[in-house]
């Protein structure tokens, strides 16, 4: 099995973060699809004491991946940007948003978010 992509811990203390146990659970599905979405660029993770986790907020209230996360991860990514990079950025205020990024994928709002994104690369 491939190494699983995973960010230093670059999340504020204060973000609430799921293992990935839970993040399966909510998601219904098993670990192993957790770890594809991962190596996908569906889903970020970050190492916290030794242990993956997943920001709570990339998962929406019905228990699926936020809508937008995947392609604007993959958006991040073909521009460059390390896992550390992007989930800076997912989870950093962004005044022409307005508010972060994560906020604004939550809010339905996926098209401007990828914009900006891809605003990044050039």
């Amino acid at each position: 099995m491939s190494s699983l992509p995973v960010a230093a811990d670059v999340l504020d203390p204060e973000v609430p973060v799921l293992p990935l146990p839970d993040v399966a659970e909510r998601l219904n599905q098993p670990i192993t699809r957790v770890h594809q979405a991962l190596r996908d660029h569906q889903l970020l993770a970050v190492r916290r004491k030794g242990v993956l986790l997943v920001p709570a907020e990339f998962l929406d209230d019905s228990g699926a991946i936020v809508k937008g996360l995947a392609g604007t991860i993959t958006v991040l990514n073909d521009s460059g940007f390390s896992p550390d990079e992007m989930i800076q950025w997912l989870f950093t205020a962004d005044d022409s948003l307005p508010g972060r990024p994560i906020d604004a994928l939550r809010g339905d709002r996926g098209r401007e978010v990828k914009r900006r994104a891809q605003a990044l690369a050039f």
